[in-house]
């Protein structure tokens, strides 16, 4: 070791000190004046020991033996950087030299391998983000801060040492990989490393030398922060000041989001809240975000070299040998798209702007006597109607119906999405967006190529514009009925996919235009979609939306809901639409009845008849008269109406913890914190509640729930004899809000008797679990072999429209004249009762309490399974297609996950899943995807939510 600094190039390999553990204790003791128990931690260079006393208690700090190549005053150099970055960010947690008994702990060693440089450094508590699982995308937000707060801290420091050269520069990235690799032995590495390498130095080499310089920690990766044991913490505190040095300041970013790359799911894409977050606290220029992604690449260049140099000269490095998948994978994730695509897209995330997209400014290269139409292959198509999207030739048979139908020739432009034929069920965001335009001719036709045409390897290519167009055609004759494609690009680019996701095209219409105009047709208007921000200045904004940043949703099939980009979700959260979206016997049933009739109920007409009758007969007997509603808030209402009418009282009781709706009534019973944090405070004194009867979490649990019908039959006796009988009991029949608990064996039997002997009445809500979700039975209180005085239901009735019911004996529904009248204009109307009749055919034409019977059962199964190999699962709620899983941190003290349960829903959305938390706590997902869900989506969504479990949220 000498003071001269380290200088790469003449000395390329550096083999790790491998000090035996029992000499570094030794040492600890003979020259720190420390009893030590010393625990070996990973390293690329250096060695390092975890120290605890041999007394034992917490670690005192992290034993640093330096790689003797490295010079004393680089390794000051490093304590300076870690002081400076300390006093200027005090809020981050930075390591520091511990103080020993004689001394701070740092200096030389004489050892058996030589003399070495030893520092303890402070041990700075909390889990580093090591490893391939997930990170969220706040996650990736605080690791662009804390490169930013890091170069903002050091961006004035200097130090002597400060110009060593190092692998990990990457101003001298070109060189080292050209050394190392010239002695790589596997030829397809040396080939991907050569192509990666060239291509970053070349969108570099214009800019390279206006890149500002400073001092860096320039290794701020996922490996060198920690975040607090807890959770939804985020990372405070950086560590290993080792690779401090002057180089591009960008490069500190660079460093970082390329550590983000190898993560589960990680695309370019995941990197932009880091870039974002970086470019806040320390602004890029317009030069370093052309630098960026080339040195994003150049880092997972030399990553991947230098990591398989280091296995060949230390084949006992476990922590090196471990890195290399990873390392490989952060290469090709960075080289996924590119580099004018990544840096075209950070450009748009951060509002810079992007380069002109190539414009085709000649004329139309088709005959004049040729008229095209366009083929809208759009979301919002009506060709993707019933379900058509799904077959893999949707868009081939749409675009020769067309032709069919009389057109000339069939234009689809580029870069819109397309959802003919898009994938549903994909982890990933598929690739839905073409990046050329499509013509199919009637008739053989050929072109009208002007004469600078230039025909090679099996296509036709013509400058034009700012852009060059490629037709994939070897002459100018095209057949009849044949797709071909016709691309325009920017000069020089030639390697282009044949569609790409829609979040990538901002980036890649620094590359592409739209060819539509060579081929008649006028390119689409690009739309900056702000239809969030309209939506949340007009609308309320406690009339919120799923999600933070929601997709837009357009079409739904199915069990699927599907965005205006193409992308297919599974629906498993939507117990309204109930026997799928867009069915199209509800389409024809309710175009059929607004051609005849739609009018209020108080017209004479057969639907309302009709459906009333079906309605009735699947409850029984003595449940024979309906009120038609429009919704369940409304139907709750009126069935606390009607029981305090026919009972002349004002006092109900419900059960805690539940929601009824949000109409004054229905309001007024519900006192689910979750939907109204006031609830118990702000209830009025008509309204009395029994404790939720939840055999997991409640009060009593397990064999135990029995206590609860006992206790509120007490709780009602009670109320009578302090001169407040109630007018009625009312609560779910299976207890939804919880996420689908089932109430205790007998419950509703004892405590309907109680209020029917008092003379009141049982309400049952039957508006989430009724018509067949719990698969063995029609109606909720079924399950529990009790018959209700009232019953309200709404949701699953209309199948996504508003219809609600009341159902009851015919002489409560009299008793109601002493309140007047009732009336719904749209409630039982005409068309909502063609609907009502249509979801009930649907239901039973297409099996579908069965179906709920059967993949409910598979998919409870498989939720049960994961209990098994996952912690966090509590328990599996429900019946049939009304599941729920409870998510706890700890299944002795059913600690709620809250927070996880949260960032699971957003992972999943990330996965194609929609899914929603419900439960006071909001710990438990609310299983309720639309009865004709299949098992292969049941699958999907079990196989999902084991990824999230796996991988992390």
């Amino acid at each position: 070791m000498t003071d001269t600094p380290f200088d790469y190039f003449s000395c390329g390999e550096l083999p790790t000190p491998t000090l035996p553990l029992d000499e570094a204790r030794a040492l600890m003791h003979e020259v720190y004046g420390v009893e030590v128990d010393l625990h070996g931690l990973g390293s690329q260079q250096d060695q390092n020991f975890l120290v605890r006393s041999a007394s034992g208690g917490g670690p005192l700090g992290v034993l640093k033996i330096s790689n003797p190549v490295f010079s004393e005053t680089e390794i000051e150099m490093q304590d300076a950087a870690a002081a400076a970055v300390a006093r200027a960010e005090t809020g981050l947690r930075i390591p520091e030299i511990v103080a020993g008994p004689n001394g701070p702990m740092t200096g030389w060693w004489d050892t058996t391998q030589g003399r070495l440089h030893a520092r303890v450094i402070s041990f700075v508590s909390g889990s580093t983000l090591t490893g391939s699982d997930y990170l969220s995308p706040r996650v990736v937000e605080r690791l662009g801060e804390l490169a930013a707060a890091v170069s903002v801290a050091l961006a004035d420091h200097t130090h002597p040492a400060s110009g060593r050269v190092l692998q990990w520069d990457l101003r001298h990235a070109e060189r080292v990989i050209a050394e190392i690799a010239a002695t790589e032995p596997d030829p397809e590495v040396r080939d991907v490393a050569a192509r990666a390498t060239a291509a970053a130095v070349a969108a570099l080499a214009p800019v390279a030398d206006r890149l500002p310089r400073q001092m860096g920690h320039f290794d701020v990766t996922d490996d060198n922060v920690l975040r607090p044991d807890g959770v939804e913490t985020l990372p405070d505190a950086v560590i290993d000041f080792g690779d401090v040095i002057d180089s591009w300041a960008v490069g500190e970013i660079a460093v970082t989001v390329s550590s983000v790359l190898h993560h589960d799911g990680a695309t370019y894409a995941s990197t932009l809240p880091a870039i974002a977050a970086f470019d806040r606290r320390r602004p890029l220029s317009d030069d370093e975000i052309t630098a960026l992604w080339p040195l994003v690449v150049l880092r997972g260049v030399v990553l991947v070299v230098s990591g398989r140099q280091q296995v060949r000269l230390d084949d006992a490095n476990d922590y090196a040998s471990g890195a290399l998948d990873r390392e490989f994978e952060i290469l090709r994730r960075a080289i996924a798209v590119p580099i004018e695509v990544a840096t075209a897209r950070i450009r748009h995330a951060l509002g810079r702007g992007a380069a002109a997209a190539p414009v085709w400014t000649g004329d139309s290269l088709l005959p004049p006597t040729v008229r095209p139409v366009t083929l809208d292959a759009t979301t919002l198509s009506p060709l993707s109607d019933e379900g058509a999207w799904l077959d893999d030739d949707a868009l081939e048979r749409a675009a020769l119906r067309l032709l069919d139908e009389g057109a000339d020739a069939v234009v689809l432009p580029a870069l819109v999405p397309v959802l003919l034929g898009a994938p549903a069920r994909t982890p990933e965001e598929p690739a839905t967006v073409p990046t050329a335009a499509s013509v199919w001719f009637a008739e053989k036709t050929a072109l009208v190529l002007p004469a600078d045409a230039d025909g090679r390897d099996g296509e036709i290519v013509l400058p034009g514009g700012h852009g060059i167009l490629r037709i994939s055609v070897a002459s100018a004759e095209i057949p009849a009925r044949t797709r071909t494609r016709v691309t325009l690009t920017a000069p020089g680019v030639v390697d282009v996919p044949d569609a790409v996701r829609p979040s990538d095209v901002p980036g890649w219409r620094a590359l592409l235009g739209d060819a539509a105009p060579a081929l008649g047709i006028a390119a689409p208007s690009v739309d900056d979609d702000d239809l969030l921000e309209r939506r949340e200045a007009v609308v309320a904004e406690v009339q919120e939306h799923y999600y933070s940043r929601p997709p837009r949703i357009e079409r739904g099939w199915r069990e699927y809901l599907i965005g205006v980009d193409g992308r297919v979700y599974l629906d498993m959260v939507n117990n309204v639409a109930s026997v799928g979206h867009a069915h199209p016997r509800i389409a024809a049933a309710v175009s059929r009845q607004t051609r005849l009739l739609n009018t209020n109920s108080r017209f004479h007409y057969a639907a309302i008849t009709e459906y009333g009758e079906r309605l009735a007969a699947t409850l029984p007997d003595e449940l024979d008269t309906v009120f038609f509603v429009n919704s369940g808030s409304e139907a709750v209402d009126l069935a606390i109406r009607l029981a305090m009418a026919a009972t002349g009282r004002q006092d109900v009781v419900a059960m805690a913890e539940a929601y009824h709706g949000w109409t004054y009534a229905s309001d007024a019973v519900s006192t689910s914190i979750a939907d109204n944090p006031h609830a118990l405070e702000t209830r009025p004194d008509w309204v009395h509640t029994v404790d939720a009867a939840n055999s997991y979490r409640g009060r009593h649990r397990g064999a135990d729930a029995a206590a609860y019908a006992p206790e509120a039959v007490a709780r009602l006796r009670a109320l009578a004899a302090a001169g407040r009988a109630p007018a009625a009991f009312l609560s779910e029949t299976f207890y939804g809000n919880a996420g689908g608990v089932a109430l205790p064996d007998g419950y509703l039997r004892e405590v309907y008797a109680a209020v029917r002997e008092l003379g009141g009445l049982a309400i049952a809500d039957e508006v989430q679990v009724g018509f067949g979700r719990l698969g063995s039975w029609f109606w909720g209180f079924h399950q529990q072999d009790v018959v209700p005085d009232i019953v309200a239901v709404a949701k699953s009735i209309g199948g996504g429209f508003p219809l609600g019911a009341v159902v009851t004996r015919r002489e409560i529904a009299d008793r109601y004249r002493t309140q007047g009248y009732f009336f719904s204009s749209t409630g039982g109307s005409p068309l909502s009762s063609v609907v009502g009749s249509t979801i009930l055919d649907i239901i039973e034409d297409e099996g579908l309490q069965e179906n709920a019977r059967v993949v409910g059962a598979h998919l409870k199964a498989r939720l049960e399974a994961l209990g098994e190999r996952h912690p966090l699962v509590g328990t599996v709620h429900g019946s049939g297609l009304y599941l729920g899983l409870e998510f706890v941190r700890d299944r002795d003290t059913l600690e709620p996950a809250t927070a996880e349960t949260a960032a699971i829903c957003d992972r999943l959305l990330e996965l194609g899943v929609i899914m929603q938390p419900t439960g006071d706590h909001q710990n438990v997902l609310k299983i309720k995807p639309p009865l004709c869900v299949s098992r292969e989506s049941a699958d999907y969504f079990a196989d999902m939510l084991d990824r999230v479990l796996s991988t992390g949220f």
